[in-house]
């Protein structure tokens, strides 16, 4: 149970957020959004505030354009785009015990700093639809919620452009619906320095066909830029690993061995697969990628 500390904490942040108030979608609202309005989305988290305060990740060294490009998205006023922050800049709604812990920890710390680089009047969705599944208390929807998202590219070509270990799809069922699946693969580090290059590569797809990313903050930067180009580019990193959680039951971030998790224990380090289907797939492979 959280103690009587945390708790106040928590009450002193959530007096806040009703003084403070931000606009920010729900995930089925948000989701509705991307599937009936053909909103494309970009989404901010904790990794590319830190790039705009010009602090580097493990996976992405600090870029003057990068965190030029990410500070003026997060602030922009368009309708093809979504833009999604923390939902727990405006409430705590539905998180485990750990989850609320580590949130309560974390907004102390940085709440401020993002109030300075957002627009309140601007109405933001969940950058959090794609942690559909470990950080809910009550998970009982969290099946309605995938559902929800692979109805979208349901019968439709989808291009996914993904680092090369992360096999969005790979080993369960949430690309079976799609009309055709190809990927391109890109650097796992520093994928910011051949953004050019994979855009021009994706440029060259139609644009009825639904762009998949999950290349950490490059991805953001690209499904805004693709979107307002026409094209239906979707910023979802981490729900792949999510969906492999929700159909394992976990109750706790694990390491799935054909994947890349950057959020556990050697989860960096995956097994190689043989997977024809998936080789097969394989269009592009941007930089010295070496295996797949």
């Amino acid at each position: 149970m959280l103690d009587a500390e945390i708790l106040n904490r928590k009450e002193i942040l959530l007096k806040k957020m009703e003084e403070e108030k931000i606009n920010i979608l729900s995930i089925e609202d948000s989701i509705n959004k991307i599937s009936k309005e053909r909103k494309s989305i970009v989404r901010f988290g904790d990794g590319e505030l830190d790039l705009i305060l010009g602090r580097p990740l493990k996976f992405q060294k600090c870029d003057e354009k990068l965190a030029k490009r990410l500070s003026e998205i997060l602030l922009s006023r368009q309708d093809k785009c979504l833009i999604g922050i923390p939902d727990v800049l405006a409430r705590f709604e539905n998180l485990t015990e750990e989850s609320e812990m580590f949130w309560i920890r974390n907004m102390e710390r940085t709440r401020e700093t993002w109030l300075k680089h957002i627009d309140r009047n601007i109405e933001y969705c969940t950058a959090n639809l794609t942690r559909l599944y470990i950080r809910h208390k009550d998970r009982s929807k969290c099946g309605t919620y995938f559902s929800m998202l692979k109805e979208i590219w349901k019968d439709k070509d989808v291009l996914i452009c993904e680092g090369k270990q992360t096999r969005i799809g790979v080993g369960n069922d949430l690309l079976s619906e799609a009309k055709t699946v190809r990927r391109i693969l890109c650097p796992s580090e520093n994928a910011f320095d051949k953004y050019d290059e994979i855009i021009d590569c994706i440029r060259k797809e139609s644009k009825d066909a639904i762009i998949l990313l999950a290349l950490g903050p490059t991805a953001t930067v690209l499904a805004y830029d693709l979107a307002m180009e026409g094209y239906h580019a979707l910023d979802l990193g981490h729900f792949d690993i999510e969906y492999e959680w929700f159909l394992r039951s976990a109750n706790k971030k694990e390491k799935i061995e054909n994947k890349y998790v950057n959020e556990v224990s050697n989860g960096n380090n995956t097994v190689e697969i043989f997977d024809e289907k998936y080789k097969n797939e394989i269009i592009k492979i941007i930089d010295n990628v070496e295996g797949v």
